[in-house]
């Protein structure tokens, strides 16, 4: 094994650590939610959403789309189980029309999915263009999960408080989009994970900044009400 490989593999490592925390922090919000027996306002939409996005990370990795990404695979995997879980809980404790709902929106992006994998595998031929789409779809969904934040930041400009974006969630998008970043500049290098990652890895930065910016004005900060937030990246 090269030293790029073996410096790479230490990176995807940490990058798996780092996104497996970030896959684990809603724990919290679901034990609540399993205490108060109902979902509440809760809306499970970005977990759908994270559904799709692990799922096509782990094709994305597999050898015959994209080769030797295996610690892409393993992360979005275990994400993978992560969501089920969180809606596993969530649809017990919904009402019918958000079971409903949910079911209707897995339903949705399982036949997206396997339209993509069946035209992937039987309609592209070689690693090179299956990477090339499959690598394009996962960009796009998570660059999407990547900017979302930009409500919330807009928020804490109007508010001057930063109680809806929590310093240490924050860091952690970043230094997982950066952590991905560098993973994919080491040879070979990987073009769609490094475009996502490193709008992520900006992105993540730019929350830092807001947060210096307005950690010490009071605005709206004396709440100290339950702010839960969801982590705005994915595991690459």
């Amino acid at each position: 094994m090269t030293n790029a490989a073996i410096a790479r593999n230490i990176v995807g490592i940490i990058g798996n650590v780092i996104s497996f925390g970030l896959f684990f922090s809603p724990a919290p919000t679901f034990y609540k939610i399993i205490k108060k027996k109902a979902v509440e306002e809760f809306k499970p939409d970005p977990y759908i959403a994270t559904v799709l996005n692990c799922a096509f990370w782990v094709f994305y990795g597999l050898p015959f789309v994209h080769p030797n990404n295996i610690l892409v695979v393993t992360i979005n995997a275990i994400g993978l189980v992560f969501e089920f879980v969180y809606l596993t809980i969530f649809y017990i404790y919904a009402t019918s029309k958000g079971r409903k709902r949910v079911m209707l929106y897995l339903f949705i992006e399982a036949v997206f999915f396997a339209v993509v994998v069946l035209i992937t595998l039987l309609a592209l031929h070689g690693t090179y263009r299956r990477s090339l789409v499959v690598g394009i779809l996962c960009d796009v969904f998570n660059i999407m999960m990547y900017v979302s934040p930009l409500t919330v930041m807009g928020k804490v400009i109007k508010t001057k408080s930063v109680k809806y974006m929590p310093f240490w969630l924050s860091l952690a998008n970043f230094l997982n989009g950066v952590c991905w970043t560098t993973y994919a500049l080491i040879h070979p290098l990987d073009i769609y994970v490094l475009i996502s990652n490193g709008i992520g890895a900006i992105s993540g930065l730019a929350q830092l900044m807001l947060y210096a910016c307005y950690c010490s004005c009071k605005g709206e900060n004396n709440d100290n009400g339950d702010h839960t937030s969801r982590p705005n990246g994915d595991a690459v």
